[in-house]
């Protein structure tokens, strides 16, 4: 008996459909085994496993050097978002603003900082504002850049989120009276922020991300913190696992954070 497209494409598998789900993930997971081995055998090669490598990290200096580029990072990251936030909400009501005289401003900044690449936008506050007259500290030549270039990202997300509110729940609150300005902060934005909370996120992680373009004007976060590491006693692998480990505890930090913001409360 052959079955409908509506039941194929939304249905439950098949029994052979499972059996090949099956088969392939068997598969695909034992490739994945035999390469991670490949390259814990390739470290042990290089002699990048041994206790010589390792032991720098029962030093609590080498713990001291990384936590000061660990605060670096969050310092960094934390100004890049709140500037990502409140600039990118900026953004977005220009771009979905009825008047012209807004809304093309704001439409030709987002899509410049989409376009324009973040390490290019830390060269202009490196090396071009200088020579205007405009001197910055290291923090805000990596700051600055980091949150305005994703802050346009962030406008389309709250866009999105916006035009995701049901427009029947606009026209019912102007029917009660509500001004423009109320019905966005009372009915529309708060709505449109449960929409969009794991996009918000996924900027957030990357902006932590992005901080690692600090070497370019050694700015001491993680990542340049790390190199020095590296240049002192020549363990590149042990160093850059750990530091993997402490961006992942973050990123991890910051979902968690945002799922307890996303529960609605009771």
């Amino acid at each position: 008996m052959s079955r409908t497209l509506e039941d194929i494409l939304f249905g439950a598998p098949s029994p052979r459909a499972q059996a090949i789900t099956r088969r392939t993930s068997l598969a695909v997971g034992a490739l994945l085994l035999l390469l991670g081995a490949g390259i814990v055998y390739g470290f042990h090669a290089a002699g990048q496993l041994e206790w010589r490598m390792w032991k720098y990290f029962a030093w609590p200096t080498t713990w001291a050097f990384l936590g000061k580029g660990l605060l670096g990072t969050l310092a960094s990251a934390a100004v890049a978002a709140v500037i990502a936030l409140v600039f990118g909400l900026v953004l977005m009501l220009g771009r979905t603003s009825r008047l012209r005289l807004l809304r093309w401003p704001a439409v030709a900044l987002i899509e410049f900082l989409r376009g324009v690449p973040t390490l290019l936008l830390i060269y202009v506050c490196f090396l071009v504002l200088p020579s205007a007259g405009i001197k910055l500290s290291t923090y805000w030549m990596l700051t600055l850049p980091v949150g305005l270039s994703c802050a346009a990202v962030v406008a389309e997300v709250y866009r999105a989120g916006v035009l995701a509110v049901p427009r029947g729940q606009t026209h019912a609150a102007r029917s009660l009276g509500m001004t423009e300005a109320q019905v966005f902060l009372r009915i529309v934005f708060p709505q449109a922020l449960r929409y969009i909370v794991p996009a918000l996120v996924a900027q957030l992680v990357i902006v932590v991300k992005d901080t690692t373009f600090g070497y370019v004007v050694t700015y001491g976060e993680l990542m340049q913190n790390a190199k020095v590491l590296i240049a002192n006693y020549n363990a590149l692998v042990p160093v850059y696992l750990v530091v993997a480990l402490m961006y992942c505890l973050v990123n991890y930090a910051i979902s968690r954070a945002s799922q307890r913001l996303a529960r609605p409360a009771y």
